[in-house]
């Protein structure tokens, strides 16, 4: 016989694990345990950004334990409010914004440094998800274009600051949100072919001067070797220098000898391609490649339209982070300011990525129960 110690106990501990979806859950612990390792070479064996990161994954893991024992519909109806304390933080980064090298991006309140851009990363998707939701039996193109104006408001005031990259990501996972819900085809096609042709105007008027140069210098890094190429050639060296085993933790040559530009944030990618090699890349590959099978698994069988349309925003918001990070200090894209999800240092870039892993959570339990 059992004691009865022991039964609470274990309802206890199932009561804490009852909300975590695993497949999510443990993808993002290893991506998280590599992180450390990373950041402790990367920061020339400091332990401050280490501290900070576990400081802040701790508050993270709560966060994300609230959330995924949260149904998704309650969440929803706090989707607008989010929304528009997002949007109101964004004006006031135009007006109270912390410059950080020629960025105004986030906001300075005391304790802590705040990007609202991240915010608005889940506000935005929510936001659009719910509009659509409850205009679900009667959705019109009306319905589309005023989604299309939540899209593009906040990627107006990011645009200002400027940060290109997260305008651009943060207005696709709104867009996400809009192909997930079933938009027409046809209407597809004509956005894609609209794009491609307003890529002039946007070049001529919509991009700053650096940006320009950016994109130029992408396609021959090597013309400016010590200017707009440098960020690009380091870090394709880097990852070239990795070989296929790499040379080891804590031994690039490139990282330590500070090469590598912004090695514990955008650019952190590089440092694990230096020390692990091309078989630590398909390791963390493979990890993202799990978590957003789950999260598109979760979107598949998501019982709302809600639900459905936010799973999958989510999951595919997340794969272009790392696309774009991944592309970026490789040498495919040009250079922006993206965070590799839950690798880069940055305590408000953590955190929305666990609240999103969170939701896929909701989400996922949200199935189960029904």
């Amino acid at each position: 016989m059992q004691h009865p110690s022991k039964h609470a106990i274990r309802r206890y501990w199932r009561k804490i694990w009852d909300p975590m979806d695993m497949w999510l859950f443990y993808s993002m612990l290893a991506i998280y345990v590599m992180s450390l390792f990373l950041l402790y070479s990367a920061d020339g064996q400091n332990i401050g950004q280490l501290e900070n990161k576990t400081l802040h994954t701790i508050v993270g893991f709560v966060l994300l334990w609230c959330i995924a024992r949260t149904q998704p519909q309650v969440l929803s109806n706090f989707a607008i409010v989010l929304y528009g304390v997002s949007l109101l933080m964004l004006v006031g980064v135009h007006f109270f914004g912390v410059i950080v090298n020629g960025s105004q991006r986030w906001l300075n309140l005391g304790i802590i440094r705040l990007q609202p851009s991240e915010l608005m990363k889940i506000a935005l998707p929510m936001t659009v998800a719910w509009y659509l939701q409850k205009h679900e039996t009667e959705l019109g193109w009306q319905h589309y274009l005023a989604a299309l104006v939540l899209i593009v408001a906040p990627g107006f005031l990011i645009l200002r600051q400027p940060d290109l990259g997260t305008a651009v990501l943060i207005m696709a996972s709104g867009l996400f949100v809009i192909f997930f819900a079933g938009l027409p085809w046809r209407v597809i096609a004509v956005a894609v072919v609209g794009f491609f042709a307003s890529l002039p105007l946007l070049w001529q008027y919509g991009m700053h001067d650096y940006q320009r140069t950016r994109v130029l210098t992408l396609l021959d890094p090597t013309k400016d070797p010590l200017g707009a190429g440098y960020h690009i050639l380091q870090s394709m060296t880097a990852i070239g220098s990795g070989g296929v085993w790499g040379k080891g933790w804590l031994n690039g040559t490139q990282t330590h000898l500070d090469y590598i530009p912004e090695s514990t944030t955008d650019f952190i990618f590089a440092v694990y391609g230096e020390e692990f090699g091309l078989i630590g890349n398909l390791l963390l590959l493979s990890v993202y490649t799990i978590m957003l099978g789950r999260g598109l698994y979760i979107a598949a069988k998501a019982p709302t339209l809600y639900s459905r349309t936010l799973a999958g925003a989510l999951t595919m918001t997340l794969f272009c982070y790392v696309f774009v990070n991944m592309g970026m200090v490789s040498g495919i894209l040009p250079v922006v300011g993206v965070p590799l999800p839950l690798v880069s240092y940055g305590g408000t870039a953590t955190l929305s990525i666990m609240i999103i892993v969170a939701m896929l959570m909701g989400i996922s339990n949200q199935q189960s129960k029904m």
